[in-house]
């Protein structure tokens, strides 16, 4: 029972990671994001994966912290984006 609650939380949060990488896409600016906030998230799946493969408890749970793990580094990648084009804007609006 345990694993399929688990489970259904991962699920949850699963659904809202994409969306909140295509909301960071489409802003196009990072103002607004915080990157230790992401980074937190990331050490805790990172921990989530670790607890699964150090007791063991290798199932299906795994992929979705995995899958879950991969969206959010998405969030990476589009906040460093996201800061380029903040500073391409910043230079194009001083000259």
């Amino acid at each position: 029972m345990g694993s399929i609650l688990e489970t259904i939380m991962l699920m949850c949060f699963g659904v809202s990671w994409p969306l909140n990488v295509l909301k960071a896409y489409r802003a196009k600016t990072a103002k607004g994001t915080s990157l230790p906030f992401i980074l937190l998230i990331i050490s805790g799946y990172i921990a989530g994966i670790s607890s699964k493969l150090i007791s063991g408890q290798i199932n299906y749970v795994l992929i979705a912290y995995v899958l879950n793990l991969a969206i959010v580094s998405l969030n990476v990648i589009i906040y460093f984006r996201n800061v380029s084009l903040d500073k391409k804007r910043l230079q194009n609006s001083e000259v």
